[in-house]
């Protein structure tokens, strides 16, 4: 059934022509964003109705409806995430709206993180192994390492993340890509001064969580490691909004929506300008996971028992991605082509023994 719904998918959208890439080409450069957590509803409809006047889960009603609230879903969500709407969506093509239809979901059955990071970045799901947030070395191969292992791309390659449970995720150990995540600060001696202000900072900024620190360290970390030393892939995982979802603090988790889409906006003008990034890098940005909807406490939910957890969506943009904005047929994909749609953009084999998803048709211009 699910080949069956590929081929529909392929079908319909026409998404990538595949450009092999490799002698005496020049392969795009790749920023694969995800943002934790972050529902297909608010990405495609902004503020929820339900919840942004809720006195349990909003402090200030008044300022967060006057910031975020409009009656059209249409201008609601780009009040929410404007660069993402105004911008990028026109730039590539945005898929995972369920309500025209288009339809992205894990494979995996656990609904949450670990297992969702898994699958986006090796390709495939492994409920046997990958069944919780536990601090252990990923057994699977991800992209990064897979990357990071072809003479062509060695110590091009990093990652950064606001949970501390990346560096396992991503198997640093093993795969010697080098992960900032958690209150990991920047190290070496080529350290820039914004790098150590950062490490300054950090140290002086309380984050609300034991294990994951505000996105702006991790966004800036990586910022300057692009500035720096130009990696030819780097990932960049947000993770304020699942955790203010937890806490069931629908302001914050809307405010951190809209601060990283800025965000975002700021790593896309970097890109723009930099000659190593101009005319040349493609940006996907996803998330791991979904979150409940009915009964409406489970939005600061997700895993297996909670309905609409394993509903996800995913946005790409940039050098050669066709642009056809929001994607409204009905098609279905899921989260484990990502990993293999990004080998292919380098022009690296995929090992279909390795990797259930088979690549996305990103139509190229």
């Amino acid at each position: 059934m699910r080949k069956t719904l590929l081929f529909l998918s392929i079908l319909v959208l026409s998404l990538l022509t595949p450009r092999v890439y490799g002698q005496g080409d020049n392969p795009p450069k790749i920023v694969l964003i995800t943002m934790d957590g972050l529902r297909w509803q608010e990405l495609f409809t902004g503020a929820d109705p339900l919840l942004v006047t809720h006195t349990k889960y909003v402090h200030d009603t008044t300022a967060l409806k006057e910031s975020f609230w409009r009656e059209a879903p249409r201008e609601r969500r780009e009040a929410l995430m404007p660069f993402l709407w105004q911008e990028a969506t026109k730039m590539g093509q945005l898929h995972g709206n369920r309500g025209l239809g288009n339809k992205i979901d894990l494979t995996n059955t656990m609904w949450f993180s670990y297992p969702g990071y898994n699958e986006i970045l090796t390709g495939r799901a492994d409920d046997s192994r990958i069944d919780s947030n536990d601090k252990i070395n990923n057994p699977n191969t991800t992209i990064l390492e897979i990357v990071n292992s072809d003479p062509r791309y060695k110590g091009k390659v990093a990652a950064f993340g606001s949970w501390d449970v990346f560096p396992f995720i991503v198997n640093e150990e093993r795969s010697g890509v080098p992960v900032n995540a958690g209150f990991e600060i920047a190290m070496g001696n080529d350290m820039t001064e914004r790098e150590r202000f950062l490490n300054q900072l950090q140290a002086q900024v309380p984050s609300p969580w034991g294990t994951v620190r505000l996105d702006a360290f991790t966004h800036h970390y990586a910022l300057e490691h692009m500035k720096k030393n130009h990696p030819m892939f780097v990932y960049i995982a947000y993770g304020e909004t699942d955790d203010f979802a937890h806490d069931g603090n629908y302001e914050a988790y809307l405010r951190s929506a809209h601060n990283t889409d800025n965000l975002i906006k700021e790593l896309w003008e970097f890109t723009k300008q930099d000659d190593f990034y101009k005319d040349n890098t493609i940006f996907i940005i996803t998330t791991d996971h979904g979150r409940g909807t009915d009964p409406l406490d489970t939005w600061r939910h997700h895993g297996n028992k909670i309905k609409g957890a394993g509903q996800v969506w995913l946005l790409a943009f940039g050098n050669g991605i066709k642009a056809i904005g929001e994607v409204d047929a009905n098609a279905q994909l899921y989260s484990d082509q990502i990993a293999p749609t990004v080998l292919e953009l380098l022009g690296i084999d995929v090992n279909e023994e390795l990797m259930e998803g088979k690549p996305i048709l990103l139509d190229t211009d």
